[in-house]
């Protein structure tokens, strides 16, 4: 329902400025740029899905490998305690832990392409279980919110991205980053916690005792790396990682003695199916989208941010030049790249606005786009309080990123 309303809104909120440019100052440029920005979205969404195919193909063949060779059972006795209390709903032998587990894994790696398949394969195990079929149940409004809440350990992308555009230190956001966007999770987290009661007993605060000590032990060794190591180890990190997790794929398979050719082509399969179901869903969300980015009203916003700290309270407002990036990032990954590049060429990639509109990218994920894909992919209708919660783990992660970047860099 909520989803309707938003998308509604997008459409409606364009209109009015549209008509109001005309009415009131005779300009009606607005209306052939909104009727290009819904074509151009629309074969964007198309183009995503026919990219994403390839990508999809081959990591649900790979996880069939996995599953026949008994990935679920390895993955359970490492962290099923956790998982039973985070995803209470789930058996502890279904195949939805080990998908939900290796999408986890890539987004902390940055490995987007790898995290998306894994992610739609984890969705519709997890539709197995419901027993609404059209509304979200908690085990996937779990899912989504904590893959909007976007935690990274090692933001390869922004760090290249950053390099390109000349950066003395492009890996001077690294540290600042993985801080926010562990808010950002942690943020998501609580909410759940008070949405679905869950249990904090001492399984649960063991496991979130170590893996906020693994995050601060990676960042103290990356933080004592110097930038040209940081970025070099990083990558070849991630890359070591991704490659180890297929070659165990393989190997199991091998102990298994399970045709593994067959396997992965059965599972590969899936890809093309689940590829061609999210198209309808990922053009209506992007066209949306587009239309709102288009009719300028996020400048309006901005704009009535610099009033309200910088006139009203006379509040430094150095962070607002990066906040087109915080506002695009639930709305699209490649809008808010777009945005993040277009700051740092015009003000500096190593300026204030700069480091922090990085940080914006790498604190969240797509709270909108995840949602269109992943519930889309399984035709769930009613989101439940899963944008809710997406969007106050976005939230947490550019409030948070708005201090640590004041902490960590001067303003200028």
């Amino acid at each position: 329902m909520i989803l309707n309303y938003l998308w509604a809104a997008f459409f409606i909120c364009a209109a009015l400025i549209a008509f109001v440019r005309l009415l009131f100052f005779g300009d009606g440029s607005l209306f052939p740029a909104l009727i290009d920005s819904t074509f151009q979205a629309s074969k964007t969404g198309f183009e995503i899905s026919l990219n994403l195919t390839g990508v999809m193909a081959l990591w649900l063949g790979l996880m069939k490998i996995g599953e026949r060779a008994g990935l679920v059972i390895y993955l359970s006795k490492l962290i099923g305690p956790f998982f039973k209390r985070l995803f209470p709903s789930v058996p502890a032998d279904h195949p939805a832990n080990g998908s939900i587990i290796m999408n986890f894994s890539a987004n902390m790696l940055g490995l987007d392409n790898a995290a998306t398949p894994l992610g739609l394969k984890a969705m519709k195990e997890l539709q197995e279980l419901n027993p609404v079929k059209d509304t979200a149940s908690d085990a996937q409004i779990t899912f989504m919110v904590l893959n909007a809440s976007g935690l990274t350990l090692i933001p390869i992308t922004i760090i290249a991205d950053r390099a390109t555009l000349g950066s003395v230190n492009p890996t001077s956001i690294f540290i600042p980053t993985l801080f926010a966007t562990f808010f950002s999770t942690m943020a998501g987290l609580v909410y759940l916690s008070v949405k679905q009661k869950l249990k904090w007993d001492k399984v649960m605060i063991a496991y979130l005792l170590v893996l906020t000590g693994s995050i601060g032990g990676v960042m103290l060794y990356f933080s004592s790396l110097t930038p040209e190591m940081l970025k070099t180890q990083s990558s070849i990190i991630s890359s070591l990682i991704i490659f180890s997790i297929i070659m165990s794929f393989v190997l199991l398979g091998l102990k298994k003695k399970i045709p593994l050719y067959e396997t992965f082509v059965e599972g590969a399969k899936e890809g093309f199916d689940t590829a061609i179901k999210i198209i309808p869903y990922l053009v209506a969300m992007l066209v949306g989208i587009a239309v709102f980015r288009t009719s300028g009203a996020i400048d309006y916003i901005m704009q009535g941010f610099v009033y309200f700290f910088g006139t009203l309270l006379n509040i430094n407002t150095a962070f607002v030049d990066a906040l087109p990036v915080a506002f695009l990032k639930p709305l699209t990954g490649q809008g808010s790249r777009a945005m993040m590049m277009d700051i740092a060429k015009t003000l500096g990639p190593d300026s204030f606005a700069g480091n922090l509109a990085s940080i914006f990218r790498g604190c969240s994920e797509t709270t909108f786009y995840v949602i269109a894909v992943y519930f889309g992919s399984v035709n769930i209708r009613k989101t439940r309080y899963a944008i809710s919660g997406g969007l106050l783990a976005d939230v947490a992660g550019a409030v948070a990123a708005i201090f640590i970047a004041y902490l960590f860099f001067r303003v200028a």
